[in-house]
């Protein structure tokens, strides 16, 4: 009885000792709220076949929209572990000019949900590959290849910018984006999974 007082024990102070140290949970969407999402949407009035369509575009867009931000982040991290925390003013005028323009845009529109809390969630996707190429001094020592870095950021943005305005992507380019996804996870993925633990 000792031993499994012992163990049981140990667990919630291993348990207790990870939430003080910042545990990530990870999120679920569940089909409950699946289903209470598809209501209030309206699903019901919508052409079944086109639905169809829309979800297997949903599963591949949840994973470029899961890529993004990652490529997102980081930037935001690399680009502060050189610069410090004044790190978005060395990113091009040109996207600060836009994300700021975006910021006002939110405030005129209280009654909606701001895009984030930071400058770079106002940049395009196509902005993030522009910030490494320009500032690729930062970026050397995890992408290694500026052509190939620029490259999959473009290829995966087209597919992106595809789904977004509602078009159906061909099995080849399903692949492509996968085969890109697990290769930049590669090259940059576990300093990202550092990064994210500090």
């Amino acid at each position: 009885m000792d031993e499994l007082y012992t163990f049981v024990y140990r667990g919630i102070l291993t348990d207790a000792s990870l939430d003080k140290v910042g545990r990530r949970e990870r999120s679920f969407f569940g089909s409950e709220e699946a289903e209470r999402t598809k209501a209030a949407l309206s699903f019901d009035l919508l052409d079944v076949d086109r639905l169809a369509q829309a979800e297997k575009m949903a599963v591949i867009y949840t994973a470029i929209h899961a890529f993004e931000n990652s490529v997102r982040q980081f930037v935001s991290k690399t680009m502060a572990e050189f610069y410090d925390d004044d790190w978005w003013e060395e990113v091009p005028e040109r996207i600060r000019e836009k994300a700021a323009k975006r910021m006002l845009d939110d405030a005129k529109f209280r009654w909606h949900g701001s895009r984030g809390g930071s400058d770079i969630e106002y940049s395009d996707f196509g902005d993030l590959s522009e910030i490494i190429d320009n500032k690729w001094d930062v970026f050397r020592d995890v992408l290694e290849d500026r052509a190939w870095a620029k490259s999959t950021l473009r290829i995966l943005n087209r597919s992106r910018n595809s789904i977004m305005h509602g078009n159906v992507l061909a099995p080849q380019d399903i692949e492509r984006i996968g085969m890109n996804i697990k290769d930049w996870m590669r090259q940059a993925g576990s300093y990202q999974a550092t990064q994210a633990s500090n």
